[in-house]
């Protein structure tokens, strides 16, 4: 029998017009004010951790749940729409007081994406809207995106901690993911190590881009790296014993079991806790803590087919890791799951158009298929 999952927090549509690769790869020459860019068909699909890791795992297997807060609107019969198709649109919470979340995704071939987004009913999820009846049966529970989602992180994050405090008293093994945040915003400026520090302690799987994180916790590591890293990705700056490790390591003394650090095309990072801390996580996950404890490590990610688009290829990696967990599998081949997911995901303009099974990244990899690591070296 599968264990369940649960994943809740964020969910919108997307919306993303096939931008042909221009002339410049400076932002500013492309969105310059006046300027027509002529752009293909646009890709709408459901978007945000519920829509991106939730399907995700539904399509690679697992027994998943799904929990989203929409309005009665345009937007969120497409998103109920969509469900339906994968057969999980019960979990929705159907809002009469908010609108459904959207993003606008600005995708230009050799350009970091460009996010115009609406929050919606994304703003009032809260402890409440938890479906605590699948919760109690699940081996899993994760929540995304807290840092665009009002509740989330208002009144120093009072509302994070409930919640996932909650989950983890219903018995099931916590997982959490974060999302970008505009400096400027208020979410920005909410106090995130201090948020983090308090929520860890019900967190068993952490799964955080380093980006993101580095922001939150070091703040200062995370402006000096941005700035040097202006003409270039931001994780081509960053080096894995000086920058990465030990970062993944304090995540671990805030609390988390479990870490695992996305860094875009490079690739994955992870590291566990001690048998003691192993052994804390939740039975119904299974973990063996002779397998699972004190393990870190570096994987190179696969070189992509093609690259169309970054959407939703965190997201998809998030969910092979925790699909391939729940399946038994080893960290070590849940993180080559992770990684060959996320490079498959580039090459579609949405999360999910790309995804493969086990089975089938087993045989691409047995075929020969290769990593950064020795492209490079090529």
């Amino acid at each position: 029998m599968k264990k369940k999952a649960v994943v809740a927090g964020h969910i919108c549509i997307d919306i993303t017009p096939a931008i042909p690769k221009q002339e410049s790869d400076q932002i500013k020459d492309i969105l310059s004010p006046g300027r027509l860019i002529s752009v293909g068909d646009a890709d709408i699909h459901t978007g945000g951790c519920v829509a991106n890791t939730g399907l995700a795992m539904k399509l690679l297997g697992a027994d998943v749940t799904l929990a989203g807060k929409i309005g009665k609107d345009s937007f969120g019969e497409m998103v109920t729409s969509i469900m339906e198709k994968h057969g999980v649109s019960e979990g929705l919470i159907r809002s009469d007081e908010d609108s459904t979340s959207y993003s606008v995704v600005v995708a230009i071939p050799g350009v970091d994406r460009i996010f115009l987004h609406n929050p919606g009913a994304n703003n009032t999820f809260c402890v409440d809207d938890l479906p605590l009846g699948s919760i109690d049966e699940a081996a899993l529970f994760h929540f995304g995106y807290p840092p665009i989602m009002k509740s989330m992180y208002r009144d120093n994050g009072r509302e994070l901690i409930s919640l996932m405090k909650l989950a983890r008293e219903h018995g099931a093994a916590t997982s959490m993911d974060l999302c970008a945040v505009d400096p400027a915003s208020e979410a920005g400026m909410a106090d995130w190590k201090s948020i983090l520090k308090e929520t860890l302690p019900y967190v068993d799987i952490f799964v955080p881009s380093i980006e993101e994180l580095m922001f939150m916790l070091e703040r200062d590591k995370y402006e000096e790296i941005r700035k040097r890293s202006r003409e270039t990705d931001f994780t081509e700056m960053i080096d894995v014993e000086d920058d990465i490790a030990p970062l993944a390591g304090k995540c671990l003394d805030l609390g988390a079991r479990i870490v695992v650090l996305k860094c875009g095309a490079p690739g994955m990072y992870y590291c566990t806790g001690d048998r003691k801390a192993i052994e804390s996580v939740s039975g119904r996950l299974c973990l063996d803590a002779d397998v699972w404890a004190d393990r870190c490590g570096f994987k190179d990610s696969y070189v992509p087919d093609r690259i169309l688009s970054g959407t939703g290829a965190g997201d998809t990696s998030v969910a092979a890791f925790l699909t391939a967990m729940l399946e038994g599998f080893a960290p070590e081949k849940c993180i080559q799951y992770a990684v060959a997911t996320g490079a498959l995901c580039v090459g579609a303009y949405d999360a999910l158009s790309g995804l493969k099974s086990f089975a089938d990244i087993d045989k691409k990899i047995e075929e020969g298929w290769r990593s950064n690591h020795s492209a490079k070296q090529n």
